[in-house]
């Protein structure tokens, strides 16, 4: 497989006259976008707006993160659900780079979407604070999930994955600055002084847990509840094969634009030769029963063994009872001989001092923390929000509170908030994006 990722880097976006991309700025024609979103009948409100960094915005409840791109083929960019089913992983994408559209809700919030800071302390606490990005702010007529904290956000999802692809379209025909290109050899046909190197395979675990359909990751529009582990190139999951769901605490979140990028691939890939032979992605699920749980790691276990991996890199979408699997997986790994290095989130409690996973074993020796999800974090107020404050303390935001006896609201009257790390949208960035880091005291 060969896929040619051709970036066009953005440093500005505005509204006028038409949609266009001409020396790094994005003009995109904001009725002609808003018409285009509106489609959808199921929208009853819509708004577009601007939020770059240094900006004075909040955003919240957001519920989904896409970078702007076009196939040169005319190809959709996410088979299976917004486009006709195709082989991702093959051929030429033109990107939005320092770009995203997010989706906000314009009222209603729930468990799984959560805040954006584009200046102050907060804004280095999510990726999409150090991005230009176009927002969708809107509303559905959707009532039966307005007052559900676990919501589906179909309607609003899908919008946002649409108005990437319509905003992509505007460097189809345009050369890009540089190009990224991924290409991998079938294993067995590698020369052997790429066998003769130490073997890589990534596994992936994105969400599933939800046995209603609507809630999880996408695998090629198949709903990742159904799936069971399988050997994926890694260029499929960078060309939409892979779009992400509405289920998790929201800082645990793994976004579309994540996929679509996912910094850990892109390293392995660009090392792939050099340091390892990088075998490429056993991409597996999380489940909720005990046995769905032993069954898969099973299979991931079977498929590194066959594939010859000396090594693993293990990383989860999620925490609590997803840790199972996590911890499972990585400990049968060791268990076969196989050498792994776990990526995941913790949740210490707001003290740091409870166990970081729901289950632990003896075998996990070799980890990376990208933080704890209990984490008190207090944000002082913006001038603009853009989609309702309130939703973090009255719709179940996994980080936000109504009322707390000992520290009171999460939102206070002023506009400044008082949260759990919890609540931030994918702000502890498994996928590769973190800035943070250890430090002894």
């Amino acid at each position: 497989m060969k896929l040619e990722i051709g970036n066009f880097y953005v440093k500005d976006i505005v509204f006028g006259d038409e949609l266009s991309f001409k020396d790094g700025i994005l003009t995109i024609n904001k009725e002609d976008a808003l018409n285009f979103v509106r489609e959808d009948d199921r929208i009853t409100e819509a708004e577009l707006y601007i939020a770059k960094p240094g900006d004075s915005i909040r955003m919240t409840p957001v519920k989904e993160a896409i970078e702007p791109r076009v196939r040169t083929d005319g190809e959709g960019l996410f088979p299976g659900y917004t486009d006709d089913l195709r082989q991702s992983g093959n051929g030429t994408l033109h990107a939005l780079k320092n770009c995203s559209v997010l989706v906000v809700g314009r009222h209603w919030g729930g468990f799984q979407d959560g805040l954006i800071d584009m200046s102050g302390p907060g804004q280095k606490l999510t990726h999409f604070g150090e991005l230009n990005n176009i927002v969708l702010v809107a509303d559905t007529n959707e009532e039966f999930e307005k007052h559900e904290q676990q919501k589906m956000n179909d309607a609003l999802r899908r919008a946002g994955h649409k108005l990437a692809g319509y905003i992509g379209k505007c460097v189809k025909e345009l050369t890009p600055e540089d190009t990224d290109v991924y290409e991998t050899t079938p294993i067995t046909k590698r020369p052997q002084e790429i066998n003769d190197l130490p073997s890589v395979v990534a596994v992936l675990q994105p969400q599933s847990q939800m046995e209603a359909m609507g809630y999880n990751d996408l695998i090629y529009g198949w709903d990742m509840n159904h799936y069971l582990p399988t050997l994926m190139s890694p260029q499929e999951i960078l060309d939409g094969a892979l779009v992400s769901g509405s289920f998790m605490p929201c800082s645990s979140k793994w976004s579309t634009y994540d996929f679509q990028n996912f910094p850990i691939l892109r390293r392995l890939m660009d090392e792939d030769g050099t340091y390892y032979n990088f075998l490429g992605v056993i991409m597996a699920n999380l489940n909720v029963a005990m046995d769905q749980k032993e069954r898969v790691i099973q299979m991931i276990v079977q498929q590194a063994t066959e594939l010859g991996a000396d090594f693993a890199l293990v990383t989860e979408e999620g925490y609590g009872n997803p840790d199972a699997d996590y911890v499972g997986a990585i400990a049968a790994l060791e268990t076969a001989g196989i050498k792994v290095v776990g990526v995941a989130n913790e949740c210490t409690g707001r003290d740091g001092a409870s166990q970081p996973l729901v289950t632990l074993d003896e075998k996990l020796v070799a980890m990376v923390s990208t933080g704890n999800v209990s984490e008190l974090i207090e944000l002082p107020p913006m001038d603009t929000v853009l989609g309702e404050l309130e939703a973090l303390g009255r719709d179940g935001n996994s980080g936000g509170w109504d009322f707390d006896e000992n520290i009171g609201p999460s939102v206070r009257e002023d506009g400044s908030v008082l949260m759990e790390d919890n609540g931030l949208f994918c702000g502890d960035q498994t996928v590769g994006w973190s800035h943070k880091t250890m430090k002894d005291f």
